[in-house]
């Protein structure tokens, strides 16, 4: 059965709904992070908005705190569910390099068999033209992809992001091209949600103040909820409220938290500052573009591709000093020394006799005796240690026991028993 894009993923997502929702490798922290955006507000709402509700008596104004502070905290969870379980932007992975960026490179070349061959390169980083200035784009060895211009490789995620900003732990994804809009949102949200509900437990003491407890310490007395919400608040708005500021003018300047902080003593020109006013027209008000990655859709078989035509012809134009040509040289050598080592097994039997009945003996060794069976594979020994095939000239050939043992046999069942030496 054909899988699907997001099984068989290679990122460290994780999917749900069939893939219709990505998340990252660190989802986990998602529940940490609703928990202290909901156990505040139902703390709130319990012990606070709930006993002002009476407190406005014209048009029942008093429920509104209450609407208001659940309405605004299930804004926030929408906003935290749209960034988190979005495609942030991935670029999709390539199944090889770029062909077309492939050169022979003749300044650096390796040396086998005492020839030059030129190394197979392709340029690293590249430079595109974006508005009139020329940006370095890097090749990424895990997508084998250039990177767009503003994408990286995110090393949490095992994905290449467009407009990467950061990864967030606390939404557990990457903030990239597809979801930075919704991350602002959300952090800016968060930071209104805690300054209503400061401001709320502050309306609340002075209540109380204006009742039965006449100071500021009686009527924390009276409701230490209050107390505790407002230190959370002012605690969390150091956090929150300083990531919208700071995000407020990266959007000012169109950069990302990544060029920040990468580029930050560099003083370069950015090459995507089109003023205030555009760049927040950019970023909040355009239309997201889709996702590149069909999650949902089937993974197609990847067709072979052919072999280059210039490959071809030179296979077949093979010149004769090539690799090929050369271990078919070395199989002749190797039949040709197998013959000489018979020869010299036969001069020394020959010698041996003291020369008797060498005329029927060299009668007997036929040339046909001599050949090596083309099936017969040869166990030649070469005394280099790589490619034998390459760099004869500067080796040695040398003869296996197996092959002189095998030799020495064949020559002694060839000689008819009347003509052996008697011991």
């Amino acid at each position: 059965m054909a899988k699907r894009v997001y099984q068989a993923w290679k990122g460290n997502n994780s999917f749900l709904l069939c893939g219709r929702l990505i998340f990252g490798p660190d989802s986990r922290s998602l529940f940490v992070t609703v928990a202290l955006i909901v156990v505040p507000v139902v703390i709130f709402c319990v012990f606070v908005a709930r006993n002002l509700l009476h407190e406005f008596p014209a048009y029942d104004a008093g429920y509104a705190v209450l609407v208001v502070a659940i309405a605004f905290t299930i804004h926030v969870l929408l906003l935290l569910l749209m960034t988190s379980a979005r495609d942030p932007g991935i670029v999709p992975r390539a199944s090889h390099p770029p062909e077309e960026e492939f050169s022979h490179d003749t300044s650096t070349h390796s040396e086998i068999g005492g020839r030059h061959t030129p190394s197979l390169t392709f340029p690293r980083i590249k430079e595109v033209m974006v508005n009139g200035i020329p940006v370095k784009v890097k090749y990424c060895d895990t997508c084998m992809i250039y990177r767009p211009p503003r994408c990286s490789h995110c090393s949490i995620c095992n994905n290449c992001v467009e407009r990467f900003d950061h990864h967030c732990p606390w939404v557990g994804q990457c903030i990239g091209q597809r979801n930075y809009r919704y991350f602002f949102l959300f952090v800016s949200s968060s930071t209104l949600l805690c300054i209503y509900v400061f401001a709320m437990c502050a309306l609340y003491i002075k209540f109380l103040m204006d009742e039965d407890y006449p100071t500021v310490w009686k009527a924390m007395k009276h409701s230490p909820a209050s107390v505790v919400l407002m230190i959370y608040c002012f605690v969390s708005l150091w956090f929150v409220g300083g990531l919208t500021g700071f995000h407020l003018y990266l959007i000012g300047t169109n950069q990302t938290t990544y060029e920040n902080f990468r580029y930050r003593a560099d003083n370069r020109v950015s090459a995507f500052d089109r003023g205030c006013l555009s760049n927040f027209i950019e970023v909040l008000c355009t239309e997201i573009k889709p996702s590149r990655s069909k999650f949902r859709a089937y993974v197609q078989d990847e067709i072979p591709r052919p072999p280059p035509v210039g490959r071809t012809r030179d296979m077949e134009e093979e010149p004769a000093s090539s690799p090929r040509v050369k271990v078919e040289d070395d199989l002749d050598i190797g039949g040709d020394l197998l013959k000489i080592s018979r020869r010299r097994n036969y001069e020394e039997v020959d010698e041996e006799m003291g020369g008797r009945n060498s005329n029927g003996l060299h009668r007997a060794l036929s040339e046909s005796e001599l050949m090596v069976d083309s099936e017969t594979e040869i166990p030649v020994i070469r005394t280099e240690t790589k490619n034998s095939s390459r760099g004869r000239r500067s080796g040695s050939w040398d003869l296996s026991p197996e092959v002189l043992a095998a030799s020495s046999l064949a020559a002694e069942g060839d000689i008819p028993s009347s003509q052996k030496p008697v011991p």
